[in-house]
């Protein structure tokens, strides 16, 4: 006999029509479906809407320059939040990218450089590993003076404050500040207001109104100027970094031991960066040490020149009788102030001379062998052959 089905299961469950599931499924596919269609639209939305990346400015600039420096020891990367700050670019993100992707950011040097507002981040970066852009760095060798000078039968040597007014007048420089500023500043501003030693003070101020009084107090080497400065302050920077580099030295307590004041010291050293050639300066600073000593004028040229319109290796007898502030073959001891920029090795030369009974020294090739003898006798023979050579040649 056929019973009826009654809908469950042989143990008793209730089977579920295929048709329902089939229906749940395919809803959920649908559902699915509408959510994937839903999120992808809202992403081209977004997408069209903002950047994919970190804001940037489009094209080089507006136009308008803005200088911006490179300290010593930081790095382009560093630049960036000045940047935005600046408005020179639009994100301290896309900046830092550009950088990233520009394999010479990483060697540009300290140093002030041009940019624009509003550059985009690849330009900002290309422009700052231009060295077009790049303020020019002032260098100063040893020996330089401040003021020019004139080299009969050759040609004329700039001083520092030309050297100055070449990098401050560039052009693209927003700020040109020319050696007549910087001589007039020179010559009436007072030395502590300037960074100079306190030990040269007296010195300094005794000579009020000459542009030359600033003499020696600015080291030999290269310098980032800041072209938005004065001269004021252009040579209060370059004046405080000179006393901080002599100072360093212990020039102080050195001159005392020596039985010279700071001052003559640094003069005693002007001498040996404008007598001697590398390698001989304690030679030379001996030479001086011993003739102070004796006492013995120091009768050096270089001396005589420093009050001269025009020089020339060899002076001549009239110029050497000329009395001037300067010439040693005229005055006893030290010249009143120095005669040129000294190096920090001419400073140590001072500091530690080297050991020996020299009073004479004299160069006799064009190769500059310099000879150091005790006896005039054999100074007489040395400079013959000097002579000979064409080393003491006059060009007058």
């Amino acid at each position: 006999m056929n019973r009826a089905r009654s809908g469950r299961t042989p143990r008793g469950r209730r089977m579920e029509p295929r048709y329902v599931r089939r229906r749940q499924y395919g809803a959920a596919i649908a559902i699915a479906s509408i959510l994937i269609i839903i999120g992808t639209v809202i992403y081209i939305v977004g997408a069209r809407s903002g950047p994919s990346g970190p804001e940037d400015f489009e094209g080089t600039g507006d136009g308008v320059v803005q200088l911006v420096q490179i300290e010593e020891g930081s790095s382009v990367s560093a630049l960036g939040p000045e940047l935005v700050d600046r408005g020179i670019v639009k994100s301290n993100g896309a900046f830092q990218a550009a950088a990233g992707a520009n394999p010479a950011a990483a060697k540009v040097q300290p140093g002030f450089y041009r940019l624009q507002g509003e550059m985009s981040a690849t330009s900002a970066v290309d422009a700052l590993v231009d060295p077009a852009n790049k303020v020019e760095m002032l260098d100063i060798p040893g020996g330089a003076t401040l003021m020019d000078v004139r080299v009969i039968g050759g040609e004329t040597r700039p001083g520092i404050y030309t050297k100055i007014a070449a990098v401050t007048c560039a052009e693209g420089s927003p700020n040109c500040v020319t050696a007549a500023e910087l001589e007039r500043v020179a010559a009436d501003t007072d030395p502590a207001e300037l960074g100079a030693p306190e030990w040269a003070y007296e010195q300094v101020r005794a000579r009020n109104g000459d542009p030359k009084r600033l003499e020696g107090l600015i080291t030999p080497g290269s310098y980032v100027i800041n072209p938005e400065q004065d001269a004021t302050g252009i040579l209060r920077a370059l004046v405080s970094a000179g006393t901080e580099e002599y100072n360093r030295t212990g020039i102080v307590e050195r001159a005392r031991a020596m039985d010279l004041t700071p001052y003559e010291l640094l003069t005693a050293a002007s001498l040996v960066e404008r007598e001697a050639p590398a390698g001989d300066f304690d030679k030379v600073a001996r030479v001086i040490l011993n003739r102070l000593a004796e006492p013995m004028r120091l009768e050096f040229d270089s001396t005589v020149n420093y009050g001269l319109t025009d020089v020339e290796v060899a002076t001549t007898d009239e110029d050497r009788g000329r009395r001037t502030p300067w010439n040693t073959y005229a005055m006893d001891g030290l010249p009143q102030t120095p005669i040129a920029a000294p190096s920090i090795e001419a400073i140590e030369a001072m500091e530690n001379p080297a050991d020996g009974n020299w009073l004479f020294f004299v160069t006799v090739d064009t190769d500059g062998t310099t000879v150091f003898n005790d006896t005039f006798e054999d100074h007489l023979r040395d400079t013959q052959q000097s002579l000979d050579n064409g080393v003491l040649d006059s060009n007058r």
